[in-house]
């Protein structure tokens, strides 16, 4: 992928309903959003030039901001139609989409009933990151000093640009130091997920996941569950403590970017991706690509 940053760039990003040139895309530097948090968005996936359960996620982006209190001017509908214009408009087939929602630049205080809600969506190339070699060694996992919110005190079941920002700090520090990532607990010291992704485990041959109450229930997380029962496979969705972490034999992550991830060890417990994860590697190839793995048939 390119390393030119994203205000270089050459494309086009749809706003509040126009196409601009990717350039012409921007914000006053006293909108409401950037200051106070008041912006969600969404990450999505396309794989050949069709959008990875575009409409879940344009369903999701408008809930987390209705849980924000404010509401995005654009039906799910038509917020596919925008994201799949862009990324025709941009000649793009396997590449990364993100809407983003925020309040604008009437109101510079708490308050911001009156401000103007503005949504934009570009797209950039992201091709596949790994080969299945590769991807099977496995990612190192530190631990997050910081931890997921109670849902009393935050709206975690938004994917809320404010929320991340204890992601950020804690991907820093764990990159910093080495690993991948960071596995994040929650408010009460349990396993919660990673810093953008969410994490299962093996032992015996059944999967076990996180409840998804303080933290959002990925769209690609239930894309897994659902492959791994149509395996066959026991899913448990359950509280699981830190001192069970070395009782597992396997451990993957799931999201937008990290697709289906296997880790490889997280501080001083070991991992080794085996037969289940790869089926679920597989499987959700499957599942994006079905077109492709017709052909190869």
């Amino acid at each position: 992928m390119s390393m030119l940053p994203f205000d270089q760039r050459d494309g086009f990003i749809w706003l509040d309903g126009q196409m601009l040139a990717w350039g012409d895309a921007k914000l006053h530097v006293l909108s409401h959003g950037l200051h106070y948090g008041g912006a969600v968005f969404e990450g999505e996936r396309s794989y050949g030039g069709k959008i990875f359960k575009s409409s879940e996620h344009s369903a999701r982006f408008k809930r987390s901001a209705e849980i924000l209190d404010f509401a995005i001017p654009y039906s799910v509908e038509e917020l596919d139609a925008a994201k799949q214009a862009v990324l025709d408009k941009n000649g793009l087939k396997d590449a990364y989409v993100r809407p983003v929602a925020w309040r604008g630049s009437e109101m510079m205080a708490v308050a911001a009933q009156h401000a103007t809600i503005h949504t934009a969506i570009a797209v950039w190339e992201w091709p596949s990151m790994f080969d299945m070699a590769t991807k099977m060694k496995g990612i190192r996992l530190d631990v997050a000093e910081y931890r997921r919110p109670d849902p009393k005190t935050a709206p975690s079941l938004s994917k809320a640009a404010g929320l991340y920002m204890i992601c950020t700090i804690s991907k820093h520090r764990a990159e910093r130091r080495g690993y991948a990532d960071a596995l994040m607990y929650d408010w009460q010291g349990r396993v919660a997920e990673c810093t953008g992704a969410n994490v299962f485990f093996i032992q015996d041959g059944k999967i076990h996941t996180p409840i998804a109450d303080c933290f959002l229930d990925g769209i690609t997380r239930r894309t897994v569950i659902d492959l791994a029962k149509a395996r066959g496979l026991d899913v448990i969705e359950r509280r699981i403590m830190p001192d069970e972490l070395g009782s597992f034999s396997e451990c993957f992550l799931t999201g937008t970017a990290a697709e289906v991830t296997p880790v490889s060890e997280i501080l001083e417990h070991r991992y080794t991706p085996g037969t289940i994860t790869r089926s679920l590697i597989e499987d959700f190839n499957q599942a994006v690509r079905p077109e492709s793995q017709s052909a190869a048939a």
